[in-house]
């Protein structure tokens, strides 16, 4: 068996750029051409930088997954702000296990799902923009949840929270969709959380303070594989 797999298939270009990000960018392209045409050089090169900006934050490399049964693999880019047992949450009746990622404007912004399985439910959440490294911001603000089904009944809840810059949402799957491991499914841009609810006895791979990848860095492991892909 391979210890990596593709769950998307590799992008033909060299810069790959996330598609919500395509009208922004060709509209920051073509100011910069205006501007040019124009001779306004100063106005052309603060349009040009805004331009490669735009294009850094929508970058969407691609990434090879770890082929490994029962795994469970970071669906964002980011640092790991908490890990731990939380009692009373709003996703399941049981206790969980909760491990929340941050991402600035520096990180890639697209999603990844963290097991294969099914989606048996979306639930979206209007509410405020605080700053996404805060406790309060996992319910407070703005939230799409994804709540997934492994092959072998487990349930997990990936929840992505808008920031305080953050004022979009993307969430590409639907109902009854059947994912893989480290598959896109959507992105939140501008500065943003995702919070990962897995079942209590999911053995946690990540510490606060560690720098993760969407679809690369493993948050843990179901026991004697029992998420197997």
């Amino acid at each position: 068996m391979d210890d990596f797999i593709w769950s998307d298939p590799p992008s033909r270009w060299a810069f790959p750029i996330a598609k919500a990000g395509y009208p922004l960018l060709f509209g920051a392209a073509f100011v910069t051409l205006v501007l040019a045409l124009l001779a306004l050089t100063p106005l052309a090169l603060a349009a040009l930088v805004g331009t490669l900006c735009i294009a850094g934050f929508f970058r969407d490399p691609d990434r090879l997954i770890p082929n490994r049964s029962g795994v469970v693999v970071s669906p964002a880019d980011g640092r790991v702000i908490s890990v731990g047992r939380t009692k009373g949450n709003p996703f399941f009746d049981e206790d969980v296990t909760k491990i929340s990622i941050f991402m600035s404007v520096f990180n890639v912004h697209v999603n990844r799902i963290p097991v294969e399985g099914r989606v048996y439910r979306i639930r979206y959440q209007p509410g405020k923009f605080v700053a996404a490294d805060r406790a309060e911001a996992s319910m407070r603000n703005e939230h799409n949840a994804v709540f997934l089904e492994t092959g072998m009944g487990r349930r997990l809840c990936v929840v992505q929270v808008a920031g305080l810059i953050a004022r979009r949402i993307i969430c590409q799957v639907q109902c009854d969709d059947t994912v893989r491991r480290g598959q896109r499914f959507g992105m939140i841009c501008f500065g943003s959380r995702l919070d990962v609810y897995l079942p209590q006895d999911v053995t946690p791979a990540v510490s606060v303070g560690d720098r993760v990848q969407a679809g690369t860095s493993i948050l843990g492991s179901f026991p004697d594989g029992d998420a197997h892909p």
